[in-house]
């Protein structure tokens, strides 16, 4: 047990599985009270228990905007604080822009975009009042390297950054004390990678050009991500606002 983010409360949405429960598990190891909040009830509920002390569980459409006011003041009354929002929820829409439906492009936005508004809007200005934190948002490598069969993924992860930086200056501006980042990781070996590669023709054949998209020549892993988690919750990253964290084993420049 360290004690890198001790004594902080983090809400984490997207927690139950992938980078959002390997970050929770980072958080709590480093001393951290950790919030995680998820659709999926059974599956949020079930990694809260596996986390054990100091992790809690509340089910959250994050697109919800009621819920988000009723999570904030529930971890107001229960905690008394808030020092970090880690914005994870996502999905990823499959299709070009002619093979995807206008609601499933809106539905993609919903969920990536909108919620990271919203989750800023709610929970700002708890950390504020707290004396200050830190906000992490999940964009994607996606957001910087386009694929003509992604197009409603690639445009709402590479608006995160902006969206980032612009409530990052409404923060230096006000002087709250809250610093608000994004998290750009590459190609991460989770269950819903996996289960991608499963679903392909030629599984091995995919993992290799998965591994090889990278120019390291391999996947992350989530505990790649999850350090950085812990870095930018912590007040390690006290001089770190507005800027876009790239983990992606070099997939952007690819």
């Amino acid at each position: 047990m360290g004690n890198r983010v001790a004594g902080k409360v983090v809400l984490l949405t997207g927690g139950a599985m992938g980078l959002g429960k390997a970050s929770a598990q980072a958080l709590l190891a480093e001393g951290a009270q950790v919030i995680i909040t998820d659709i999926d009830e059974a599956a949020g509920a079930a990694t809260a228990q596996e986390l054990g002390d100091g992790c809690s569980f509340l089910p959250q459409d994050v697109t919800d905007w009621q819920r988000w006011q009723d999570i904030i003041a529930e971890i107001k009354s229960s905690h008394g604080r808030l020092d970090v929002l880690v914005n994870n929820a996502a999905i990823t829409v499959f299709g070009s822009f002619m093979d995807i439906s206008p609601e499933d492009f809106r539905k993609c936005y919903n969920v990536d975009v909108d919620s990271i508004f919203m989750g800023c809007k709610a929970a700002i200005p708890l950390i504020a009042s707290s004396g200050g934190g830190s906000v992490i948002n999940f964009s994607s490598a996606a957001g910087n390297k386009p694929s003509p069969d992604l197009a409603a993924y690639n445009s709402a992860k590479a608006a995160i950054p902006m969206l980032t930086k612009s409530i990052a200056l409404w923060c230096a501006r006000e002087q709250n004390n809250v610093r608000v980042n994004s998290v750009q990781p590459g190609t991460i070996l989770t269950p819903n990678v996996e289960s991608v590669i499963a679903g392909t023709p030629d599984p091995d054949a995919t993992r290799e050009a998965f591994s090889l998209a990278q120019p390291i020549g391999r996947m992350g892993q989530a505990e790649d991500i999850a350090h950085l988690i812990v870095y930018l919750a912590s007040d390690e990253s006290r001089f770190a606002t507005g800027a876009p964290f790239i983990v992606d084993g070099g997939l952007s420049m690819a």
